[in-house]
């Protein structure tokens, strides 16, 4: 379904007990794009997440992931993706070789030697393929879960967090290089992050997202215009306090 939005959600809705914890989003993000999905802790984000992966089953609503009902057909559509969090670690005692073969092979990928020499050298992974991914500093460990989102060239990319807990240079470096994997393969990129300054450079459209909601959106420059601020951390600020715009 090549011409189908990259993420097509329907008044998505997930409640857990009497809590509600997303609240009717509804949003189109198109091919190729990167977008960014913003809120403070407790506003959604990693429900939402969880949602587009077909990990949690919505209360209500549908989600449609290049093309396919991920309540229905997600199997379809998960081979086409992928997905990276610092907070989910790869297995210890695997090394990073080993780590990256076993995603591999689950999504079926040809020349697998061959992507991961490739991918070794484009995060710099070479060095500590044979470490246990264990003994990783926090740093490799961002580079060679990234390494495993990107192993199957996916169509669409979901990113939690993914420079967190990283020096500035490091980040820095981390970014570069996912733009450089976008540029190469046209992927769609959905972002959550609290890194202002990491948005406004990837993401070309934001959500920002509050008790579940989504309470604004626009292009970083638009959000930072209408608001009257300076930058994006602002404008996050601003909507995290209630302040509208202006």
């Amino acid at each position: 379904m090549p011409d189908s939005p990259a993420i097509l959600v329907e008044t998505l809705t997930k409640r857990f007990g009497e809590v509600t914890a997303v609240d009717g989003l509804s949003f189109t993000m198109p091919r190729g794009a990167v977008w960014g999905l913003l809120g403070g802790n407790g506003a959604g984000k990693t429900t939402t997440m969880g949602m587009l992966l077909g990990l949690l089953i919505p209360s209500s609503g549908r989600v449609l992931a290049l093309g396919h009902d991920m309540a229905t057909d997600r199997f379809a559509a998960l081979a086409r993706m992928n997905f990276s969090s610092p907070y989910v670690a790869l297995p210890h005692r695997l090394s990073v070789a080993e780590n990256l073969r076993v995603y591999g092979h689950l999504y079926g990928v040809d020349g697998l030697e061959a992507r991961i020499a490739e991918l070794a050298h484009a995060f710099e992974l070479t060095a500590f393929l044979d470490r246990p991914a264990g003994q990783l500093s926090a740093g490799q460990k961002t580079r060679v879960a990234i390494a495993k989102a990107l192993i199957n060239r996916p169509e669409l990319l979901l990113l939690d967090e993914p420079t967190a807990s990283l020096d500035p240079d490091t980040a820095d470096w981390v970014r570069a290089r996912l733009e450089a994997a976008r540029a190469e393969s046209d992927a769609s990129i959905l972002l959550a992050s609290h890194n202002m300054a990491e948005v406004e450079r990837l993401c070309s459209h934001v959500l920002m997202l509050k008790q579940g909601k989504i309470v604004d959106q626009g292009s970083p420059a638009d959000l930072i215009r209408r608001y009257g601020r300076d930058d994006l951390e602002e404008v996050f600020l601003d909507i995290a306090r209630g302040r509208r715009s202006a």
